[in-house]
């Protein structure tokens, strides 16, 4: 028997998501609900027991802010879903529509938005904190007319009401990147990935520079490039040569990368979304059982000093990353340790079972 419908709207995200689809849309799809994805697509398609609903996507980021929203609504109407869950801050427009006839809506901020923008490359340096405090005021205010508030990480969480909100941190699920197959990590190649989105404070200047650095290695680079120019950027820089740029994979792309990759890297500089951030790359890497390599921010030294699964650099200084890489190509017994104590801390820790009875909780409560 089919329970409510529920509809998940994203303007910004692709439908195969890995938070969306993958963790929070199967897992309601798993407990009975009939589940919709509206996003941007080419097709319509049938996903892990959701139903992704495509809504064509034209022009640039003022349109996508503008047009795409509002046929992203529209589509969602149509659905005449119990609950309406937002992933993007520019959906809240629609909120005043999503709400008539009685449905409930769920605000999921996936990113701290203030923080966020001051990082913008296509913002004006001068601009940024003005635009930043209005963001974060705008945020709040139509924020006010959804029903409950999902937070990423509890930086994000201590932004809104604590009584509806409720954190749902993005931990992997233990079985989506596990490789049992895999080899062990001293017979494979000496492979060095990084998975996720490529932008220069992402570390992508300084992770091609390292690479002049590591003898005898490869970086499998997977994701997408936004910044226009950066590709041509990075191929003059020295260490191009050894780097294998991918693009975006999908989960069954990534899980066979990390299964052949012998150290994960997440050297993201240290801006301020950054900073306070729970990287989903950090607990892929560790589900994968492969050592990271990391930026040495607070928060995330806490984590991989607790597991004892990586080593921490300067995310800034090349160098600093070509050592920690060498040593560990060069120290297979300790790699192997330190990914088998990451994936030990995913499983008892760091992982989507320990998230999903809190979004199986908020949507019993909505749905009465």
């Amino acid at each position: 028997m089919t329970g409510p419908t529920v509809v998940h709207l994203t303007s910004v995200h692709a439908p195969l998501d890995t938070r969306i689809l993958y963790r929070e849309c199967r897992t309601l799809a798993e407990a009975g609900y009939r589940v919709v994805l509206v996003a941007p697509a080419d097709r319509d398609a049938d996903v892990a027991g959701v139903h992704v609903r495509a809504v064509r996507v034209n022009g640039g980021r003022a349109r996508r802010m503008t047009n795409t929203v509002w046929r992203v609504c529209r589509a969602a109407l149509e659905e005449r879903a119990t609950i309406y869950h937002l992933h993007d801050p520019e959906l809240l427009q629609g909120v005043p529509f999503l709400r008539r006839n009685g449905a409930r809506v769920v605000y999921d901020v996936h990113e701290d938005l203030p923080r966020q923008v001051r990082s913008k490359y296509w913002i004006a340096p001068w601009a940024r904190s003005a635009v930043s405090s209005a963001a974060g005021l705008g945020e709040a205010l139509l924020g006010r007319g959804a029903h409950a508030i999902v937070a990423a990480t509890p930086q994000i969480a201590a932004r809104f009401p604590p009584d509806r909100t409720v954190i749902l941190q993005n931990f992997p699920r233990e079985e989506e990147l596990l490789a049992p197959a895999a080899s062990p990590l001293a017979n494979r190649g000496r492979l060095l990935a990084y998975i996720g989105g490529i932008d220069i404070t992402r570390g992508a200047l300084e992770m091609v520079r390292a690479m002049a650095m590591v003898p005898g290695a490869r970086l499998l680079l997977a994701g997408r490039m936004d910044l226009p120019g950066l590709e041509r950027q990075l191929a003059a820089l020295p260490g191009w040569d050894r780097v294998d740029f991918l693009g975006w994979l999908d989960r069954e792309g990534v899980r066979t990368l990390l299964g052949q990759a012998r150290i994960g890297l997440v050297t993201l500089h240290p801006t301020p979304s950054y900073v306070e951030s729970y990287p989903v790359k950090l607990f892929e890497y560790m589900a994968a059982g492969i050592p990271v390599v990391a930026s040495d921010f607070p928060l995330w030294r806490g984590i991989i000093e607790e597991a004892g699964c990586g080593l921490l650099v300067d995310p800034e200084r090349p160098e600093a990353i070509a050592e920690a890489a060498n040593r560990l190509l060069n120290d297979p017994a300790l790699a192997a340790a330190m990914g088998q104590r990451g994936q030990a801390a995913v499983r008892e820790r760091y992982n989507w079972g320990s998230q999903e009875g809190r979004l199986l909780g908020l949507y019993r409560r909505l749905s009465g």
